[in-house]
């Protein structure tokens, strides 16, 4: 797969199809402007986004810095556009079950129950939003490791955002033998629940998603949209005129 670095994070350039044909086995992530920001101050971070077999562009902002380098990418492909393709792709394919994981209480079983009618079948065999903080108890993640293989899924989609989801993921993939493709979804078992409305396709092909979010939710995201992310195009700008990039260490 070709493979475009973008301040030190390498994105697959793959289109939907290309993806949707070529994810059998293996976990995707969704590098945005903030992922990608992220994985520059924290090395643990930044190595594990590598030990996914699909890193796709998940930002207008981030495609649009890939074309400013002269290595474009051909789609934006984010993680709520990427699973409901996923499932549609998989409907008449039964050696796909989906297991959702994340979100807060009753969204994932909420999220289940609708994309299970959209699709017309038992698609998504099982669904748990667990407790906050659980990541930090290993009884609890043995458990859900367990309520996962118990239900044979061979999908496994994680909604709990960057990095919590990239984390939990690789930490315990080896125990989830029946698993074959891992996700990274962030908020999109929100969406697929419906209590949370995406913003409009327009102002996703403009890019401003990310204000969309931020007038949803100003209290919880503006430290990383107006302090955290600000940075980004000026780090790109240095990495065009070829100016030399600190790798996480």
């Amino acid at each position: 797969m070709p493979v475009v670095d973008v301040l030190g994070v390498h994105l697959h350039d793959l289109s939907l199809a290309q993806l949707l044909e070529q994810m059998r086995d293996g976990v995707l992530v969704t590098p945005n402007v903030d992922i990608i920001m992220r994985a520059r101050k924290d090395p643990a971070f930044h190595a594990v986004l590598h030990r996914a077999e699909f890193r796709v562009c998940d930002s207008r902002i981030v495609q649009w810095a890939c074309r400013f380098l002269g290595t474009p990418v051909r789609e934006k492909l984010s993680g709520s556009d990427v699973f409901p393709a996923f499932c549609a792709h998989h409907r008449d394919n039964p050696a796909v079950r989906v297991f959702l994981l994340g979100a807060r209480e009753g969204v994932a079983a909420t999220a289940r129950a609708r994309i299970n009618q959209r699709l017309g079948r038992e698609l998504v065999v099982g669904a748990h939003s667990p407790s906050f903080g659980f990541e930090r108890d290993d009884d609890e993640c043995r458990d859900i490791v367990n309520l996962i293989n118990a239900s044979g899924a061979t999908v496994l989609a994680v909604g709990l955002g960057a990095p919590k989801q990239e984390f939990w993921i690789m930490r315990w993939r080896p125990l989830l033998p029946g698993v074959r493709i891992f996700m990274g979804i962030g908020a999109t078992l929100d969406f697929e629940a419906g209590n949370v409305r995406r913003a409009p396709a327009w102002v996703s092909t403009a890019g401003l998603e990310w204000l969309y979010r931020l007038l949803q939710e100003p209290r919880r995201l503006w430290r990383r949209y107006l302090v955290d992310d600000l940075p980004f195009l000026w780090l790109v700008l240095k990495q065009r005129l070829g100016l030399t990039l600190p790798a996480p260490s």
